[in-house]
């Protein structure tokens, strides 16, 4: 079979005769429908240095190194610390799993705690989970805890919020017969808040979603008025944080009223890898503690007066009170936790304050730059971070053109809003430098020129 089993051949008959079945081929047979129509063509069983030569070819012929990017939309590139891999890849934490035995994982305890503090310090909230799989399954499991929170089953959702976290969330609401109502985009790119203000006169909902910056890049918080309103009818506002870097430079989602506040933390030093494993989280105000998620780590003293951390609350957990469980999240994210831990660690408030700076920095020049080209404009002109939307005409053959140069120039708006087919969703970070953005415009001029002649 391929692999290692301690099962003799007599004994493997007996198994196969005792369920009644001829061979292990039988046993695994599969319906004729579905079964491969001719053998697969597999390389045979190779010596170990063939292998490696072969795995060596077969990255020989990736180029995606080679290209100028400026991708987002919710996976971004920033500047890694290599001491964050010579810490997080040490086999102590590679082999843990979840910490059920406080008194031999006290070294896991320990940093999931202080990712929960870290998480706490930037939003502005009371209490925060010890991970969850990723900013979409934070975001439903978020609005799932105010519709405990208020006993209501409608949403209110915003459309400037990552279409991938929505279709999420009405995967989830689909299950439990849970409505959403989703609002407009204003003409600024941020959220309508006169459609908020109507829809929240109108019905009565267990939250209300914003995302900010918003996938357009759009800075995007509830203003004083639209606050009120939802406060007034007591709906939770929830905030998604999709570029976790923003909240080195803008004001927390505390300050401008979130209740529950989820995102991914992807931006804290976790390596895009081709879209996962992420680093989702939830924090929350106090009030909704027992309502929340996932692990959560306390601190405590033991019996001799020291320091000393253990899981907490753990009801909430499916191996305890499985049918009052608050999620059906088990899974264990907290190694992608702690390489973001040691990320916000290594970096202090100070250097995240000053990568979030660049990112600004950066997106201006870019934004400066690519609106100079003919035929090229900004869509929105509301405040934004690292993002921006940028009408070119055709979105996905302009894309197309620029890759061909070398350039993937961002991301085909009419993927997700067919009303922007004609932009792009561009993003610099730290890590675009003032030629990647010369070789962007100078590509952008080529290309529109072509497509103006057509």
């Amino acid at each position: 079979m391929g692999a290692y089993t301690p099962h003799t051949p007599h004994e493997i008959s007996q198994m196969l005769e005792r369920i009644g079945v001829g061979s292990l081929e039988e046993l695994l047979a599969v319906s004729p429908e579905i079964a491969p129509k001719a053998p697969l063509d597999v390389v045979p069983a190779l010596p170990e240095y063939q292998i490696e030569r072969r795995m060596k070819a077969l990255a020989a012929r990736n180029h995606a190194d080679e290209y100028t990017s400026f991708l987002g939309a919710g996976a971004y590139r920033h500047y890694a610390p290599p001491a964050i891999a010579a810490l997080a890849m040490r086999g102590e934490f590679l082999t843990a799993y979840t910490p059920y035995q406080a008194e031999v994982s006290q070294g896991y305890l320990q940093a999931i705690y202080e990712w929960q503090s870290y998480i706490c310090l930037l939003t502005g909230m009371e209490i925060a989970n010890a991970s969850v799989y990723d900013g979409a399954t934070a975001l439903a499991e978020g609005s799932i805890m105010a519709i405990n929170a208020t006993g209501r089953t409608r949403l209110l959702l915003s459309r400037a919020v990552d279409p991938r976290y929505r279709a999420v969330l009405h995967t989830y609401c689909g299950g439990l017969d849970i409505e959403i109502d989703e609002i407009a985009v204003g003409a600024d790119g941020r959220t309508d808040s006169a459609s908020v203000l109507a829809a929240i006169e109108a019905k009565t909902y267990a939250a209300v979603v914003l995302q900010s910056p918003n996938f357009f890049g759009v800075v995007d918080e509830l203003h004083p008025q639209m606050r009120h309103a939802i406060e007034s009818s007591g709906t939770v506002p929830i905030a998604v944080v999709s570029e976790a870097i923003s909240l080195g430079a803008l004001r927390s989602p505390a300050q401008w009223g979130a209740q529950i506040v989820v995102g991914e933390a992807q931006s804290f030093g976790v390596a895009l890898a081709y879209g996962g494993p992420y680093v989702g989280f939830i924090a929350a105000t106090a009030e909704h503690m027992r309502r929340i998620p996932g692990r959560l780590v306390g601190r405590s003293l033991d019996n001799r007066g020291q320091e000393a951390f253990t899981l907490t609350l753990q009801a909430r957990e499916q191996h305890i009170r499985r049918e009052k469980a608050t999620s059906n999240i088990c899974t264990n994210q907290a190694h992608c936790a702690l390489i973001a831990t040691i990320y916000l660690a290594l970096m202090g408030a100070s250097g995240l304050r000053d990568v979030a700076g660049l990112n600004l920095e950066r997106s201006r020049e870019l934004a400066t730059a690519v609106s100079s080209v003919p035929g090229v404009s900004l869509r929105f002109d509301a405040p934004f971070f690292n993002e921006i939307v940028v009408r070119v005409g055709n979105g996905a053959e302009v894309l197309a053109a620029l890759q061909k140069r070398g350039v993937l120039g961002g991301v085909d708006l009419g993927r997700f809003y067919p009303e922007y087919a004609d932009s792009i969703l561009m993003t610099a970070t730290e890590l675009t430098s003032t030629g990647d953005i010369a070789k962007l415009t100078a590509a952008l001029r080529e290309v529109v020129h072509v497509a103006a002649l057509r």
